[in-house]
This record gives structure tokens, sequence and C-alpha cells, in this order.
């Protein structure tokens, strides 16, 4: 590298957690000259809370992450200590993928992939200032005063930028426990007219493994064929899993724990942020559910080389005696060594409304947030965002349009546009019940779903995209046999029968018996002895019948969720002009005006998906649009968009 180089790039990432190491991942493999730039990098990729990628909603991300061509899905099978596929008992849309991770083999993985990369440098540094002119961003410039040069810059962080830890009554400045807070970016942005927040968040204390009593615990073991996250991965053992326990709180806890809540940061108002609603502290459970006696510890190992363990479940702020006391009083802990004492983190966020659907800014051009930064909780929401903000680097650079994807292709575009068009003011979780067309967002078709827009964009592997077409060419050979495919009595009643459904007194196709609700198709016809005429074999441990299954079960629900998915892109067909005046038009609520004022929506589906915004409001924008001579994008698309809109 030139020494002039060496000062100049074409993005600049900051921070190197999740979000920032899929970014810079990201931009890197798409040709772009990339600096990483965090305060530790033996930090980088490391597991800040628990040490598990996926679960259900983030499983689907993880799992989409991957088929785009990132980086988690790899780093998760390679690191993974314990697999599980949860939710089985419910619907496949429903269904998600969790890995318990080893923490250090995680992170030891991430560096190994960033530094495999050709065009991705890294330095250990601190971002104290952002360099703009004329409202583009034009580089950064570190704690030791040295400037860098880039045209986009993706800001990743994370829990950093001015954060506080709590632990009781004591409170000092810190990203994470044992490293220091980033200073300076907040003020810079204030000084170029965004507007922040506070969020907080909090972590269980860690335990030595060796002082708990798992004899009393309920084990929690890994899938016997466990599910790889991505891909790309052909096998994972089913044996050599660390399992996890399960155990519980009791009234004497929860009595333990009220006897710390006067010197409580939370309850006390040190604490002013909103924490995540879906993951309190064992605190705030026991004083907003104090009706209920107990309530579930899961006991995770953080690795096959340490004792540690992360006590989920008991995430707190409360003095640190305060802990420990508790903590010897759950059943199977009562001679627990603490290791380290559960704390809460106050950090600075922005308000997502000040960003586009591209992840950019909208008051400096080239700037990008990704992650907490946005007012998310989660390492799979963040390596999600910092993967779309890396791409959308690259695509700016290119002079290309940004990748945006829509509700009805991903959860990722279901998490950018909740925050773009919804706003938070928590941090901000993934369900799959924020998903309107779940049933076709399913974790095992992530690939037929993305992986062809990864490999176009250069991002996803020649073999990725090989395997993504392998395993389509295999589900469509499946399902014609299905239906070409015919059984006779003898070859399926004692099947039928077995699984609680009518025998056939004459030969049937499999397909109508695959439809039946009581048979797994799978079973099916390997009792008829048909598995290598029917099924195709499909890369890694796809299972073609499976899938097929799904697709015929689920057939009429997918139909309707097809009928309202273009309705949806109707709308988002009709463009809504930058410099559209809300404010003026009085036929709009005062709600509505306010709201559409900050938003800034792009097209009329965004504008119906803001909070606060009626049907109303959303037709008289298409009778003001029209009279501005403003059309949908496509043509013919009028009428479709116009009966949208009515809908």
């Amino acid at each position: 590298m030139q020494a002039d180089s060496y000062f100049s790039y074409d993005v600049i990432v900051v921070g190197g957690g999740h979000s920032g190491s899929e970014a810079a991942a990201a931009a890197a493999n798409m040709g772009a000259r990339t600096l990483l730039i965090t305060m530790k990098l033996d930090a980088i990729g490391q597991m800040s809370c628990n040490p598990a990628i996926g679960g259900i909603g983030k499983g689907h991300i993880a799992r989409e992450i991957d088929a785009l061509g990132g980086l988690m899905g790899r780093i998760t099978d390679r690191a993974g200590i314990q697999f599980r596929m949860l939710n089985k008992r419910k619907g496949p849309a429903v269904w998600g993928p969790r890995a318990q991770c080893d923490r250090a083999e995680y992170a030891t993985c991430v560096r190994e992939e960033l530094e495999a990369i050709e065009n991705l440098y890294m330095r250990a540094d601190m971002v104290t200032e952002l360099l703009a002119e004329d409202g583009r961003i034009t580089g950064v410039r570190t704690n030791l005063g040295v400037e860098f040069k880039a045209p986009c810059v993706v800001l990743t962080t994370g829990t950093f930028s001015n954060g506080v830890i709590h632990v009781g009554e004591k409170n000092f400045g810190g990203g994470r426990m044992g490293e220091s807070a980033s200073r300076g970016i907040t003020g810079c942005l204030h000084d170029m007219g965004f507007e922040s927040g506070r969020l907080k968040t909090g972590t269980p204390p860690r335990v030595d493994g060796r002082t708990i009593d798992y004899s009393v615990m309920e084990e929690q073991p890994g899938d016997d064929d466990p599910t790889p996250f991505s891909y790309m991965t052909d096998h994972l053992p089913g044996d050599g899993q660390l399992s996890c326990w399960l155990t519980y709180t009791a009234p004497d806890v929860h009595d333990a724990l009220r006897e710390g809540f006067d010197r409580s940061p939370m309850f006390t108002g040190r604490i002013q942020a909103k924490g995540p609603r879906y993951c309190p502290s064992i605190e705030d459970k026991i004083d907003r559910f104090a009706e209920k006696d107990q309530h579930q510890i899961f006991i995770e190992p953080e690795g096959r080389r340490t004792h540690e363990v992360y006590v989920n479940g008991f995430s707190t702020s409360l003095p640190e005696e305060v802990q420990f006391e508790a903590l010897r009083k759950v059943r199977g802990m009562e001679n627990a060594h603490m290791l380290r004492p559960g704390y809460a983190i106050e950090y600075d966020f922005f308000p997502p409304y000040q960003i586009r659907y591209s992840l950019e800014t909208k008051y400096v051009e080239g700037l990008f947030f990704a992650g907490q930064i946005n007012g998310t909780t989660g390492y799979e929401e963040a390596a999600a965002q910092g993967l779309m903000a890396g791409i959308n680097a690259v695509q700016k650079l290119r002079g290309a349009e940004p990748v945006v994807l829509k509700r009805s292709e991903a959860y990722i575009g279901v998490l950018i546009d909740d925050l773009v068009s919804k706003g938070t003011d928590e941090p901000y979780r993934m369900f799959t019940s924020r998903a309107e067309h779940r049933i076709l967002l399913r974790q095992d078709n992530a690939d037929l779903r993305l992986t062809e827009r990864g490999y176009e964009l250069g991002l996803a592997s020649r073999e990725r995209y090989e395997r993504m077409q392998s395993k389509r060419e295999a589900i469509q050979h499946t399902r014609e046999a299905l239906e070409n495919t015919t059984v006779q009595p003898a070859q399926v009643n004692d099947y039928l029968e077995q699984v609680g459904t009518s025998p056939i007194d004459q030969g049937e196709r499999l397909v109508r018996l695959a439809l039946r609700p009581e048979v797994d198709t799978e079973a099916l016809i390997r009792h008829a002895g048909l598995w290598d005429d029917v099924v195709a074999p499909a890369p890694g441990i796809e299972n073609a019948a499976r899938l097929v299954e799904i697709d015929l079960k689920y057939e009429g629900y997918i139909e309707r969720q097809q009928e309202f998915i273009e309705q949806m892109e109707a709308k988002e067909a009709w463009p809504i002009p930058e410099d559209f005046d809300y404010s003026e038009v009085e036929a709009l609520s005062k709600e509505a005006r306010e709201k559409l004022s900050k938003v800034e929506p792009q097209n009329l589906g965004q504008a119906s998906r803001i909070s606060g915004v009626r049907s109303a409001d959303v037709s008289v924008l298409m009778v003001l649009l029209k009279k501005r001579g403003i059309k949908p994008r496509e043509d013919g698309a009028r009428e479709a968009a116009e009966a949208a809109v009515a809908a």
C-alpha cells in the first residue's frame, strides 16, 4: 500500500462489532477499498451479551444474512457448540434456528474471516470526529488526530457512544465491561443537525460452572440432527454438543432482590433511558409481574475451553452483593461463584426517521448508520443492518440504485421498514409476528429468496449461487414427481391408518395424500418405497420433500399473501417527491402532517405504514400526487395503485 493511499479509502467503517464486521466484509468483498476502525482489534466480533445466535425471528435474519453472502451463518456453524430448532411444535413459518456459540471462538473466526479479505484494512483507534463538506461526508478524524478520507462512512457505534455502565449505586463510562466508551461522535452529529436519544440494555452475572449443581436442573440438549445456519454447510455433528440447563427463581429469590430496590439505578431514577421490552431485567420482571412466584433461568455455557457460564434471564443492575445473595438462592446455584456481576449500560442512539431505506442518513450524503445506533438490540438485527449499509455504500460509489429489500422479500426488509417508517423509542427486537408474510419468509427458503440478489451484487459466490439453483431444481423435480406418481392401497394403507387418516381403495396420486394434514410427506414416500424415485437430492442437508410439503399444505395461505403483496407493491410504485410539503395540506390530519413531515416517506406504501397515518390520509396524498402529474413508476400500474389505496 502506498503512503498516500494509507489515509484514503472508498469506505470507512467505524466499529468492529457484528454490524461493523458485516459492513466492512460486504464493502470489501464487493470490491471497495475498506478501512475498519475499532478501539480494540482483539474485540472484533465479540459477543457482548449472551453467547448465542438466532432464535424466533432472529434465526430468520441470520439465515438471510448468510443467503446474501454475509459472515454470520458460516461463523456460527464454525463456533457453535449447540444447535436447536425452536418452535417445532408450531407451523414452519415460525420455526427458528438457534445456536449456542463458543464466545472466544466466534470472535476468533470473525477476525480470521476479515483478515482474509484482500481489500479490507484495519486500524485500532477511536473515531472522535466526522468530516464533511457541503453536506457530504469526506472522512473521519481519530483520537490520535489522524484524518482518514473516504466518500462513504458507515457508523456502527453499538453501545459505546457515550456509554455509561451501572452496577447498583456505582456508575462509570464504558461501552461494555472492561472497555472505554467512545466520545465525540454524538456532539459532531448534533452539529450536523441530527437528533439523538438514550437507550439502555443490560447483561446478567457470569458464574463458574464448576460451582453449579446441574443435577437439580433440567437438561436442554441440542438436536440430534442439527440444522446449520449457513446454506454452505454440508454437515453438523449431532454428538459433541454441550447442553444448556433450565432452572427457576423462587419467592425467596424475589425477596432477596427486592432488598436492593432502594439502590437500583432503574428505580431510583439514575437510569432514565428505556430498556428492551422483551428482555427485561430480573428486578423489572419481579416488579411488573409481582403475581408470578418464579421465572425461568437458563444456564448457558460460554465455550468448550472455559467453565464460565451465562445466566440467561437474570439480567440486572442491582448492587453486586444483592445479585450475589439472590443468585445463591436459585435452585442449583446455592454455591455459585460469581465471576462478574451483571450491569446495565446507557448509550446514545439516533432515532431512525433520520435515515433512508438504504441506511444512508438524510442530512449528510455518504454517511450510513447501522446497528444499535438506529435503536435496535441484538446481534442479528445489527449484523443485518451492517450488511445492507456495506452493500449500499458500494452501490453509492458505483452510482447504482440502493438495494432495498421489501417486507415481502425478507425479515431484513421488515426490520429496516419498521425502523424508517415507524421509528422506535425503545430497543427494537425482531419477532416473526412483525412480518405479515411470514409463511413466505421461512428460515428454510432464505437462499431461494435472496442468494440470486447477493450473487448479482458480487457478494454471494458462484458456488453458493449454484447450490441454490440445485436446491430449486430439486424442489421442482420432487413436486412434479409427487403430482405424477400413483400409489396403490397395499403400498400406503397401513401407514395411513397408523397416522389416523382414511385408507384408499384404489390408486391415488402421492400429491393428494401429501395434502392430508395427518400425513408426513417424507414418511409417506419412504413407506411406499419410492424415495429414490420421487425425491431429488438437494445440496447440504436440505430435504426437498419437506420443503415441497410446506408449499403444498400452505398453498392457500401463500396465494392470499401474494394478493396482499401485489396490493402493497402497487402503493409502493407511486413515488412521493422529496420536496413534498405536508404542512400545507389541510385535508391531512394534524398527526399525519407531523409524522409525514418527520419521516419523509418515499412512496405511498411507506406512507401507509407510518403510525398515525390513516387510510383517508393516504387517499388524500394519492389525489394530490395525481394533480401534480405524478404517476406510478410502472406503465399500467395506475389502476392497481388506485385500487390498492382504496382497499
